[in-house]
C-alpha cells in the first residue's frame, strides 16, 4: 500500500516514515511539508492513503482534504499531535472527507517509537477496505411477522466519505412532525461520533440521539449509530449493536443495518445510500429493494466520492439516482405518501 506524508515537522515526517515502513507492504509514496504541497503531489501521484496533518503553514489540513478530494480523491487519516486539543479541526477535516483522525505517534528518548498502534490499526482496515474484503457484512437472517401497529415506517440512511455534511442536508428537510424513524449508518471513528450527533442536532427539526442498545425507533426521532460495533434492527424491532461480521472493514457496516430493515421491519419505508468509498451497503440497499422499499442512491455529481452509490447502481439497487439537494425531498414524499396509502406486508 502506497501511503503519503503531510505534516510540516521533519521529526514527525519522520515518525510516520518509520511507522509506515514496519509494515509488510507498506511503502511511502512521497511526503509534503505543507497542504498546498500535498494538493499538488496527490493531483500527480495520487497515494493509496495520506497521512495527514491539521495545522500547517500555507494550507491546512481542512483546507487540503478539501481540495483533495474534490480533484483526486483518496482516503485520508488525519494524523494530528493530539486530536483531543484540536478536536474542532479534527471534525471539520472529517466533515471535508477525512475518514478519521488519530494521534502522531511519538518518538521516545530511546528511540522507540510510542503510541502507533491505533494508526497501524486503521491503515489495516484501510487495507482491508481497498482490498474490497466485506467480511461477508450482508447477513443472513429470517423474516419476521408483521409490525405491530405502532411500529413506525423507517428511514435508513448510510454514508461514509463526505457524509457528515451530506446527512446534515437531508436531515434539515425533515419536518418536525415526521412520522418515520430515522436510522443512520456512518462510517465514522467513535471518537468523532458523539460530534456527528451534536453536528446533526444543530441542523435537524427532529431530535438527533446516539443510539443505544435496546432503543425502540420511535417516530420523529433520529437515531445514529455511534460504535466501532453495526447497529442492527433486531428480530424484536429494537435496536441493538453487534460485533459480527467481525472482520468487516467497514464499522459501522451499512449492509448490515439495510440487511436486518429488511428482515425484521415488516414494514416498507426508505433508504438512501450516500456519498462513500467502497462498495458498503450496496447489497444492504438491493436486499430492502427486493421486498418492496423504496430505495436512493446518491448521484455522482453531487458526491465526495461516487463509491458506494455506483456499487448499488451496478446491482440495480436503487429506485431512483438522484443529486443530494433532492433526497431529502424525495425520502419525505415517499414517507408521506406510504402512511397515508401504502399496506403493510405480510
Amino acid at each position: 500500500m502506497r501511503i503519503a506524508i503531510v505534516n510540516d515537522s521533519a521529526l514527525a515526517r519522520e515518525v510516520l516514515r518509520r511507522v509506515v515502513l514496519s509494515q509488510p507492504g507498506y511503502v511511502v509514496a512521497w511526503q509534503a511539508e505543507d497542504g498546498e504541497e500535498a494538493v499538488a503531489r496527490a493531483t500527480a501521484d495520487p497515494p493509496d492513503v495520506i497521512l495527514m496533518d491539521l495545522i500547517m503553514p500555507r494550507l491546512d489540513g481542512v483546507a487540503a482534504t478539501r481540495q483533495i478530494m474534490k480533484h483526486a480523491p483518496c482516503p485520508i487519516l488525519v494524523v494530528t499531535v493530539s486530536v483531543s486539543n484540536n478536536y474542532a479541526l479534527a471534525c471539520q477535516a472529517m466533515g471535508a472527507g477525512a475518514l478519521d483522525a488519530v494521534d502522531t505517534p511519538q518518538l521516545s528518548p530511546t528511540g522507540t517509537i510510542l503510541n502507533a498502534e491505533k494508526l497501524i490499526r486503521r491503515l489495516k482496515q484501510l487495507e482491508a477496505e481497498l482490498a474490497g474484503v466485506t467480511g461477508s457484512s450482508v447477513i443472513a437472517v429470517q423474516k419476521v411477522g408483521p409490525a405491530p401497529a405502532d411500529f413506525p415506517p423507517l428511514v435508513l440512511l448510510g454514508a461514509s466519505t463526505g457524509g457528515p455534511e451530506a446527512l446534515t442536508h437531508i436531515l434539515s428537510s425533515f419536518p418536525k412532525d415526521f412520522p418515520a424513524a430515522v436510522l443512520i449508518s456512518q462510517h465514522i471513528g467513535v471518537d468523532f461520533a458523539p460530534g456527528l450527533v451534536q453536528q446533526l442536532a444543530t441542523w435537524c427539526r427532529l431530535p438527533v440521539r446516539a443510539a443505544k442498545s435496546g432503543d425502540a425507533p420511535n417516530p420523529g426521532w433520529v437515531y445514529v449509530a455511534v460504535s466501532n460495533d453495526h447497529l442492527e434492527l433486531g428480530p424484536d424491532r429494537l435496536l441493538r449493536y453487534t460485533a459480527h461480521p467481525r472482520h468487516c472493514p467497514y464499522r459501522p457496516s451499512i449492509d448490515v443495518l439495510f440487511t436486518s430493515a429488511a428482515a425484521h421491519s415488516a414494514r416498507l419505508g426508505v433508504a438512501a445510500l450516500l456519498t462513500g468509498m467502497g462498495a458498503d451497503g450496496a447489497a444492504g440497499l438491493l436486499r430492502l429493494r427486493s421486498v418492496g422499499w423504496h430505495t436512493i442512491a446518491q448521484d455522482e455529481a453531487t458526491c465526495v466520492v461516487y463509491g458506494m452509490p455506483k456499487a448499488a447502481m451496478e446491482r440495480r439497487a436503487a429506485v431512483e439516482v438522484l443529486p443530494l439537494q433532492h433526497i431529502g425531498d424525495s425520502i419525505v414524499s415517499k414517507i408521506l405518501a406510504q402512511t397515508r396509502n401504502s399496506p403493510r406486508p405480510d
